[in-house]
């Protein structure tokens, strides 16, 4: 029923950000009550297997919303009705931004992948401040993703960073240090050791002066070479990060069935691949690094290859875009048959416990 729904929006509406608007409407109406309390007791899974600890928080199932999807937080109470286990704001950058000129996602549901080109389109860190604090409380983790804004010079980006973090560091849970989006001119040179050291180091010190110390992340891109992520590993051994978030979308076009030229991001099945041979190859370098498993993530299967190539966490986006408001109940679902059908009492047991 989801599937035709969404069908039919988009014959009468050809511009996916368009559709997308439209379901943030439904689903901000689902965050008020009783629809909420309802909608949760339809799509949550309660399996003790499936919680966990990770990097100093607990999470009551493994399956989250990547960045992107919430960039102002305006409908993170509907989105916690939909069974998820934790939530993920943002991408938010300092200054205000429209982001790039429309049209600039594209849809390709014979491959199910997306292609978006937004460029961080978002109100600002002041803006999300505000929204948080004042909107009804969630139960479950927040994240909040950061980013440079795109009037900031490459030099200035450390700036950025540090006001969005100042400004927004007492309303999440844990924090992504976004270098990866090919979206914003330039903004990957920020994944080069040096760039990235400064903005770990700079944010580190901040949030050693504050009373509660909230984790920090970095997300990156597929695209970056085995010797380019050794160099993240290393900053983020140096600096005490406390996670990394593998991966971000590819400007890659391999797995496409049309041929395209659209620029942007492109994310979904094509990328899952290659987002697991990432996300093992950092859990082989280093095992105690949590690690969070985003592409092409659509069944309990796709989350459970990443969790045991070494992912405590996943997110899904493009997954949950064609998937429809059951796919985390499903995922989750899908994943205690898993744990228990391979003997693990707790999902933790199964993260880099590959068949080999």
């Amino acid at each position: 029923m989801y599937r035709l729904f969404i069908e039919i929006l988009f014959f009468f509406y050809k511009d996916p950000e368009t559709v997308h608007r439209m379901v943030n409407v439904l689903l901000k109406a689902l965050g008020a009550e009783p629809f909420r309390s309802l909608a949760q007791r339809m799509t949550e899974v309660k399996d003790r297997s499936l919680s966990s600890e990770v990097f100093g928080i607990g999470f009551k199932n493994p399956v989250g919303l990547a960045g992107g999807f919430d960039k102002d937080g305006e409908i993170l109470p509907g989105l916690e009705a939909l069974g998820f286990g934790f939530l993920e704001a943002g991408t938010v950058t300092w200054h205000a931004q429209t982001g790039n000129p429309r049209q600039r996602m594209f849809r390709f549901p014979q491959d199910m992948a997306l292609i978006n080109r937004m460029g961080f389109n978002n109100k600002g860190a002041e803006a999300l401040k505000k929204r948080i604090a004042t909107m009804k409380r969630i139960h479950i983790p927040l994240g909040i993703s950061l980013s440079k804004s795109k009037i900031t010079e490459l030099k200035d980006a450390v700036d950025d960073y540090l006001a969005s973090f100042k400004t927004l560091c007492r309303f999440g849970d844990y924090f992504v240090i976004n270098v990866s989006s090919p979206n914003t001119p330039g903004l990957r040179q920020l994944q080069g050791k040096d760039m990235l050291m400064n903005i770990c180091e700079t944010l580190n010190a901040h949030r050693a002066q504050e009373e509660k110390r909230k984790p920090i992340l970095v997300k990156i891109a597929p695209d970056m070479t085995w010797e380019a992520i050794d160099d993240v590993l290393d900053v983020i051994r140096r600096c005490a990060i406390d996670g990394i978030i593998a991966t971000n979308t590819t400007v890659g076009r391999e797995g496409l069935s049309v041929e395209t030229f659209e620029a942007g991001g492109m994310s979904g099945k094509p990328i899952r691949d290659r987002a697991t041979e990432v996300i093992r190859y950092i859990h082989t370098k280093n095992p105690l690094l949590p690690i969070v498993g985003v592409g092409g993530i659509f069944t309990a299967e796709d989350a459970y290859e990443k969790i045991r190539a070494g992912a405590s966490l996943v997110q899904i986006y493009t997954g949950f875009i064609y998937g429809g408001p059951f796919a985390v109940q499903r995922i989750n679902r899908g994943l205690a048959k898993l744990v228990k059908r391979d003997g693990f009492k707790n999902i933790s047991e199964a993260v880099g416990k590959e068949v080999k």
